[in-house]
């Protein structure tokens, strides 16, 4: 008797021993009885392509991509959705039976559906929005809020010349501000969202005044270590609502395990305990 296979996913990245997607998948895994396992793969960009055209033979049927592969990943798959080519980058591969490559990004929906979760009185035609950096990060969230209807969003970088390269590809609707202007900007603000690394654990502290934010910004770090990060616990004293980085990678693996596995998993409080632990 032929036993069925059993399906592999994975997260590919270079360093990835910090990576908390593992955590979260293999929960998943085990919370709905379903036959599998997600496992973390250090990659050097030299091997990234031979590496993934390999899975497929080991029995991967698809993985997660990060740091520093997003856009080699985007450039290597057969097929892509809207939103990766906009985006410029991949986070989700799917491995197909017909043997070739999908390629998704799922940033821009997981940074939503936290940023819906943790600030539900949020509207995002209430007012301009200000992102903080013009990264990967950055062009996912700069594609979602535009998409989901804000009218304005304000756009500050350390370096100008990349937000002004944002500003060309996106278009008027991005409005570029000078990185040490940008306190000033916050009063008109209803939303802030920081893509940058700073105030992560081990990294520069991020160097904005937050005297004009308002009580009713709401503020959102995509940095999840720490949990509370100096720019939310600044937020919070000022009586603002505040979303923590975490929810993003939560409800960003959502699509790729349904694909992979085929169940659409809950992003709830015992997956984040599971996750944090």
């Amino acid at each position: 008797m032929t036993l069925p296979a059993i399906p592999l996913a994975g997260v590919i990245g270079n360093p990835i021993a910090q990576s908390r997607s593992p955590r979260m998948h293999r929960h998943w895994l085990a919370r709905y009885g379903l036959a599998g396992d997600y496992v973390p793969l250090e990659v050097r960009e030299a091997n990234f392509e031979t590496v993934v055209r390999t899975m497929p033979k080991m029995g991967f049927v698809g993985a997660n991509v990060t740091i520093p592969h997003k856009t080699a990943a985007l450039k290597i798959a057969d097929h892509h959705s809207d939103r990766a080519i906009v985006i410029g980058a991949a986070n989700t591969l799917i491995f197909r039976a017909d043997g070739t490559i999908f390629a998704d990004n799922t940033d821009g929906y997981g940074f939503m559906e936290n940023l819906r979760q943790g600030a539900p009185g949020w509207a995002p035609r209430s007012g301009p929005a200000m992102v903080l950096g013009a990264g990967g990060a950055a062009r996912a969230v700069i594609v979602a809020l535009a998409d989901a209807g804000v009218p304005r969003i304000l756009l500050s970088n350390r370096t100008r010349p990349k937000a002004e390269a944002l500003r060309a590809e996106f278009g008027s609707r991005i409005e570029v501000v000078d990185w040490v202007q940008a306190g000033e900007a916050l009063a008109d603000v209803k939303l802030l969202v920081n893509t940058t690394s700073l105030g992560m654990t081990g990294q520069a502290e991020l160097k904005i005044s937050l005297d004009n934010l308002r009580p009713a910004t709401v503020v959102n770090d995509i940095v999840y270590e720490p949990l509370v990060t100096p720019l939310l616990q600044g937020a919070r004293d000022r009586g603002c609502a505040t979303v923590d980085g975490l929810g993003m990678l939560l409800h960003q693996g959502v699509p790729g395990f349904e694909r992979w596995f085929g169940r659409r998993p809950a992003v709830d409080d015992e997956l984040r305990r599971a996750v944090l632990e």
